[in-house]
């Protein structure tokens, strides 16, 4: 069974107020109206092996487990005037506080769902995404953390003190959320992401935590145009630490920006990268943790892309065969970047060699 967290509100409020194509535009309630109607289409709510969920109702101590105070009396203030920015890449409308505050209520749902066994895995189609939100500001078209939120609230309001592994699949960099684990030995963070090897940026492979923390921040940076044949290279590295880390939960911050219609990434993914990372995590996590996976939306923005990268996803959970759509069948070998991911890889690999059994064969 396969929960999915929806939520009507996420696919009709919170709608920018700027046209294209300013940046903070393409965080519209048309992403979730677009998959909503496709998986609609594809007659997938009529599936008895999926289940619609509604997002848990939080009150705002939950928000305060992940946020300063101040920082969400401003969201409220700024709610009740009915508009606002921050950083340049937040915008706030009148719908903003509840609509952010429901997606935290839709990744806890998606999580204690399947911690308590009632789905196997599950999917959060929620916004405004979270990866980006840091304690006391949003950023990154970010309002709220849902994930840290989420997993702060499990720790403290459920006493669930397992190892939890969070895989950041979002063309972005998560460093808001990054930045809640760096020194916690007890949450693998794993993140794969375009990065600006031209001019330097956050996420490189020498970031890896702090304290007790330290190798448990992993980040796997590819550069631009990268295709389908280069992103899984990171499964190499991913799959041998999960198993010594042997997580009892595995949430996917699930960021489809990767995909090369979107208009913010500059990756030349198509949806069988997700299909076929979906498959093989599966198969991980069916070795190490029951299965336990859940999908918390983040970013992708094409209204095109993101229906039939969500799609790409479900039907590896179902464990059915996956076609692209034929727009997909286009040629993109001659960007591929393998020879300079394996640089990559490898360097990372000796790097965590200090903090993993499993890669001391690589030092």
């Amino acid at each position: 069974m396969i929960g999915i967290i929806v939520d009507e509100d996420f696919a009709c409020k919170n709608i920018p107020p700027y046209p294209n194509p300013i940046f903070s535009s393409y965080e519209t309630p048309l992403r979730i109206q677009a998959v909503l109607r496709f998986l609609e289409k594809k007659k997938l709510f009529e599936d008895k092996r999926l289940l619609k969920l509604g997002p848990k109702a939080i009150s705002e101590p939950v928000i305060s487990l992940a946020h300063t105070r101040y920082y969400i009396d401003s969201i409220k203030r700024l709610s009740k005037l009915g508009s606002g920015l921050l950083n340049e890449e937040v915008f706030i409308t009148e719908d903003t506080f509840e609509l952010a505050k429901k997606a935290i209520g839709g990744s806890i749902k998606a999580i204690e769902e399947v911690i308590n066994k009632s789905v196997n895995q599950s999917i959060a189609l929620i916004r405004p995404p979270g990866h980006h939100a840091l304690r006391e500001t949003g950023a990154g078209l970010c309002v709220f953390n849902n994930i840290a939120a989420s997993i702060l609230y499990m720790r403290k309001e459920l006493n669930y003190d397992k190892n939890i592994a969070i895989i950041d699949i979002d063309n972005h960099f998560g460093d808001g959320l990054v930045q809640y684990f760096y020194d916690d030995p007890s949450v693998l963070y794993f993140s794969i992401h375009e990065y600006d090897f031209v001019e330097g940026d956050i996420g490189f492979i020498d970031e890896l935590g702090n304290g007790e923390g330290l190798g448990r921040n992993i980040n796997f940076p590819i550069p631009m145009n990268s295709i389908d044949d280069d992103f899984l290279e990171f499964i190499d590295i991913l799959e041998p630490i999960l198993g010594e880390f042997n997580p009892d939960l595995i949430i996917i911050a699930a960021g489809f920006d990767m995909h090369f219609t979107d208009p913010i990434g500059n990756c030349l993914l198509t949806t069988n990268s997700y299909y076929q990372f979906t498959k093989k995590l599966l198969e991980i996590a069916e070795d190490i943790c029951d299965g336990k996976l859940v999908y918390i939306l983040e970013g992708g923005y094409s209204i095109i892309g993101l229906p039939v990268c969500i799609y790409s996803v479900i039907k590896a959970l179902l464990k059915e065969t996956y076609e692209r759509p034929s727009f997909e069948y286009l040629d993109f070998s001659n960007n591929s970047k393998k020879s300079e991911i394996n640089k990559i890889k490898n360097a990372l690999k000796k790097l965590l060699a200090d903090y993993w059994t499993s890669m001391r064969g690589n030092k």
